[in-house]
């Protein structure tokens, strides 16, 4: 029994179709039998941003970097050393064959294979792109910028996002680029599940996890909300570590690791959502298909409601829409907090003005008489994201308390319960689709060695345990 997420930063913003060894969402259809037609992205994302400086990020890497050195001529060797730092680390994720860093077999044969690109991930792990970005480059609007770019990886500014996350999705999306599913992202989900049933699993739907069953201990299964129990020689949970330890185990001591998990990392925020369709016309021809947009003052990037995420996944497929029509997905972060405790009527007027406050922002500095194109609109909160994804406070995921240290302080696939292993964006690499899937796989090879279908020494896998557990004390 399993979940598929494909949990989104703005989702279409990341969740596509990509190449390479790090290829994760390809490879995961292909183990199924799956193989998705997919248009390609040329603009990542189009930047606009305080001072007027607008930024394309394109699919290739030179034409971004030409870009970005003719807005800032004076940083050309700071931005080539910054990126080229994120593509050191990328080329070297790139090379190795991603599975599990709790296991040692692997990883000792992956080290004699590759010692100098292990060698380099290691260097990096304690490090945060903004520490990094600033030994190259000291144009303060510049780094504001790299904070920008950051932000919509990890909903944090560069110096609070490990340098290796940065670097999978600043490297990703230019090594053969973004690739847009025909039909929307929802088909990778469903080519997925699709896949999984065709190759004998099963996949039970409405079917919601209210507890684990321990047994002396050790998880040995769940129960649903309905009563009925299953049980299996391994949990793997999908829920993020506070929901799984303070929902799924309530009542249960917190074990040591997960307080010091929470001690490190907080919720992150959770988004407000706005669905649109949209008359055609209100969009200029050459229109790009995802924005990020920051008008007047770098101090609101990170403050709710500050930066908007736009994408308009009809730009690259218009078969999602009717004719002469187009999607607008609007989404900014918002917290919980501020849409509790009113009224069903108090609730659904707060919606509307803070909605229409996204879109006037929008008309003024994109689409002059959005508000008047509008044929449909639905809007989301964080209480829609807690509701339907059983998230708590629909958070987007964990979030550093401080400045971290790089990945040093995120716990991985095994847990101090027997027989539950965690797995998603509160366990490493974090947050992103990229990561996510990498998490998955890693968990995929930690199950498999240790109900043994994989090759495990039980006294190296004890010393290495050990090892990344001391490690993330240092966090």
């Amino acid at each position: 029994m399993g979940t598929l997420s494909m949990l989104a930063l703005p989702s279409c913003l990341v969740s596509a179709i990509r190449f390479g060894n790090l290829n994760l969402i390809t490879q995961a259809l292909k183990a199924v039998g799956r193989e998705m037609e997919v248009i390609p992205d040329p603009t990542t994302v189009h930047f606009h941003l305080p001072d007027d400086l607008s930024v394309q990020v394109h699919r290739g890497y030179d034409e971004f970097v030409n870009e970005l050195v003719s807005k800032f001529p004076h940083e050309k060797d700071g931005i080539l050393g910054f990126y080229g730092d994120c593509w050191k680390i990328f080329n070297s994720l790139n090379s190795l064959e991603l599975k599990s860093l709790e296991e040692p077999i692997y990883l000792f044969g992956q080290f004699f294979q590759k010692p100098l690109e292990c060698l380099t991930l290691a260097y990096y792990l304690p490090q945060n792109a903004g520490d990094i970005a600033r030994k190259y480059i000291k144009d303060p609007q510049l780094l504001s910028f790299i904070d920008a770019e950051c932000f919509i990886v990890s909903t944090v500014n560069a110096l609070q996002t490990p340098m290796i996350n940065a670097s999978m999705v600043l490297c990703d999306r230019h090594y053969g680029g973004i690739n847009y599913p025909v039909g929307g992202v929802g088909g990778i989900a469903r080519s997925l599940a699709e896949g999984l049933v065709d190759q004998g699993s099963e996949i039970l739907y409405k079917a919601n996890v209210k507890s684990i069953i321990l047994d002396d201990g050790k998880a040995v299964g769940v129960r649903l909300a309905d009563g009925r129990e299953f049980f299996a020689k391994t949990i793997i949970s999908n829920a993020t570590r506070w929901d799984t330890f303070g929902k799924l185990l309530k009542g249960e001591k917190l074990p040591k690791e997960e307080e010091n998990f929470q001690k490190v990392y907080v919720k992150a925020p959770s988004f407000l959502s706005i669905h649109m369709g949209v008359k055609a016309e209100v969009l200029p021809p050459d229109t790009d298909c995802h924005h990020f947009v920051l008008e007047d003052d770098w101090k609101n990037l990170e403050k709710p409601y500050g930066s908007i995420f736009l994408s308009i996944p009809t730009i690259l497929d218009p078969s999602l829409a009717p004719d002469g029509r187009h999607i607008l997905h609007i989404f900014t972060t918002s917290s919980i907090e501020d849409w509790e405790g009113l009224t069903p009527k108090e609730y659904e007027a707060k919606k509307e003005e803070v909605a229409a406050g996204i879109i006037q922002r929008l008309e003024k500095k994109l689409f002059p008489e959005l508000s008047s194109s509008i044929t449909f609109k639905e809007v989301g909160t964080p209480r829609t994201h807690r509701r339907y994804l059983a998230r708590d406070k629909g958070t987007y995921g964990p979030m550093p308390r401080g400045t971290p240290k790089g990945l040093l302080g995120m716990p991985f696939n095994t847990t101090a319960i027997d027989g539950l292993y965690c797995v998603g964006d509160s366990c490493f690499p974090g947050q992103g689709v990229i990561a996510v899937a990498f998490s998955g796989v890693m968990c995929a090879h930690r199950v498999a060695a240790d109900i043994g279908l994989e090759r495990k020494s039980k006294v190296l896998d004890a010393g290495l345990l050990g090892l990344l557990g001391w490690l993330r004390t240092l966090a």
